[in-house]
């Protein structure tokens, strides 16, 4: 823990969280989505930061 750099990792982690909560807000909010909810969701908690921007590509239906 002392080796840590934490003025690099602190932000990404900060990130990595918004970008997983809007996406969580999201998926719940929309009514339909490019493939089942329960599959975007959990790519969304178990990709790290590479689900939310999936989810946001890939994942929402176009108007």
């Amino acid at each position: 823990m002392v080796g840590i750099n934490w003025a690099v990792i602190a932000p990404l982690l900060i990130i990595q969280l918004i970008l997983v909560i809007v996406a969580i807000i999201d998926l719940v909010k929309v009514k339909e989505t490019n493939g089942p909810k329960w599959m975007w969701a959990l790519i969304i908690l178990l990709a790290n930061i590479i689900g939310p921007i999936l989810y946001f590509i890939f994942g929402r239906r176009q108007r």
